[in-house]
């Protein structure tokens, strides 16, 4: 499981999806939207974890999404 991280770079004026802890951004956007799209696509494909949209000009987070696998038990409860 892996979590993810957008956030802007003021820099370079694009979205960054970032694996926590890493140095450099795994793919960058023009737009906050395809890079939270993105996010959850890695997250998915990792089995799962945790997507952290961060505000633009803040590093605060605006939304956070938890993705992970479908539960194997047939149980309810």
């Amino acid at each position: 499981m892996a979590d993810y991280h957008v956030q802007f770079e003021k820099g370079r004026d694009v979205w960054s999806v970032k694996r926590a802890g890493a140095s450099r951004a795994s793919k960058t956007f023009a737009t906050q939207a395809e890079a939270a799209k993105q996010a959850k696509v890695y997250a998915d494909r990792s089995g799962g974890g945790e997507v952290n949209v961060h505000k633009k000009g803040a590093n605060q987070v605006r939304d956070k999404r938890t993705i992970g696998k479908e539960d194997p038990r047939s149980t309810k409860g």
